[in-house]
């Protein structure tokens, strides 16, 4: 079974960064195309960035182009988001998914499993 796993959140003021992990077990990363997704209290689930399965092609929500980084490091297993220059209109649970696909994805239905997220909180 396919499991993935958010580390890296917390509390950081306005102008930090963080950078957030995922943990794949059961399946190498290498299968899959990856994304991070975020939801803010009352909010919609909201795509952040997505990164192809060879690592080749990556995709960015203009909310944080510039501001964010997607990485895989398919030796660890892991996919991390970078975000620095943050705002506090990035708070948010942030959630990584999972797609067999080969290509960057933008929408959650595409994606095949998920993580149970991590709080990020930006103070202003």
């Amino acid at each position: 079974q396919v499991q993935l796993v958010e580390s890296g959140g917390g509390l950081v003021q306005a102008g930090g960064s963080l950078r957030l992990s995922c943990a794949v077990s059961g399946r190498t990363i290498s299968n899959f195309a990856m994304g991070w997704f975020r939801q803010a209290p009352g909010k919609e689930r909201e795509f952040v960035a997505s990164i192809s399965r060879s690592g080749g092609s990556t995709y960015y929500a203009d909310s944080v182009k510039g501001r964010a980084t997607i990485s895989r490091d398919n030796a660890k297993n892991t996919v991390y988001l970078q975000m620095s220059s943050l705002k506090p209109e990035d708070t948010a649970v942030y959630c990584c998914a999972a797609d067999w696909g080969l290509t960057t994805r933008q929408r959650a239905y595409e994606y095949d499993y998920w993580g149970q997220g991590t709080q990020v909180t930006v103070s202003s």
